[in-house]
C-alpha cells in the first residue's frame, strides 16, 4: 500500500473512531503511520483529506445499497428491489453509524469553506445520474432532466432517512414504511394529472 493509500486508511479509521470535526493532522498521520508533511504532498490539507476518505466511504456505501436494485437483475419486481435497497439503508444507520455521524459533520462545515462543499457538491452531481441509471435504467444522455430528477429525489430520502434514523431511531420509517408513502404520494400525482370530470368530454 502506498503512502496516499494508507493516508485514506488512516483517515476513514479517524472518521470512524474520532469523527470529522474532532479528527486532527496528527491523528491521521499516527493512524496511518505517516508523516505529517505528506497530508499536504498528496492531499493539500487535512480537510481535502478527511473529505476524500470520506466520499470513498460514502460511494462504498451507495454501491452496496444500489445493488439490492439493479434493474438488469431479474429477480423482484421493480417495487420489491427498490424496497431491498431501502431495506439496506435502514440496516447501514446500526452498521456504518460513525461515517454516517462523519457525513453530517463535514456537511456543517461545507457551510463556512467553500472548497468541501465544491467537493460534495460533485459528488452529489455524479450520483444524480448514476442512481437514476443503476435504479431505473435511465440514461441520462437520452433524458437528462429525468435522469437528474429521480437521482435527486432518492438523494432527497437517503438524507432524510438517515437523519431521521440518527435523531430517533425508534420512530424512524422502516423500508416498508418508506415504500407506502412513495405509493400514496404517488397516488396523489396521479390523481392531479386526471382530468376534472374523469375522461375527456365525461
Amino acid at each position: 500500500m502506498g503512502q496516499r493509500e494508507q493516508l485514506l486508511a488512516g483517515a476513514r479509521r479517524c472518521l470512524d473512531e474520532i469523527g470529522y470535526a474532532r479528527t486532527t493532522a496528527r491523528d491521521i498521520v499516527a493512524a496511518a503511520n505517516g508523516h505529517l508533511a505528506s497530508i499536504g504532498y498528496y492531499f493539500g490539507s487535512k480537510e481535502a483529506l478527511l473529505n476524500a476518505a470520506l466520499l470513498e466511504a460514502l460511494d462504498e456505501w451507495g454501491e452496496k445499497a444500489v445493488q439490492q436494485a439493479d434493474p438488469a437483475d431479474a429477480a423482484g419486481t421493480p417495487a420489491e428491489r427498490l424496497t431491498a435497497m431501502w431495506q439496506q439503508v435502514v440496516e447501514s444507520h446500526e452498521t456504518d453509524r460513525p461515517m454516517l455521524v462523519a457525513s453530517t459533520e463535514a456537511f456543517a462545515q461545507a457551510e463556512r469553506t467553500p472548497a468541501i462543499r465544491a467537493q460534495i457538491a460533485a459528488a452529489y452531481e455524479r450520483s444524480r445520474t448514476r442512481m437514476a441509471a443503476e435504479l431505473h435504467g435511465v440514461d441520462p444522455e437520452v433524458d437528462q432532466r429525468t435522469a437528474r430528477a429521480i437521482g435527486s429525489v432518492h438523494m432527497a430520502l437517503v438524507a432524510g432517512l438517515t437523519q431521521q434514523w440518527l435523531i430517533d431511531p425508534d420512530n424512524a420509517p422502516s423500508a416498508e414504511d418508506v415504500a407506502i408513502g412513495l405509493r400514496a404520494i404517488l397516488a396523489d400525482l396521479a390523481r392531479d394529472e386526471d382530468p376534472p370530470g374523469g375522461e375527456a368530454g365525461g
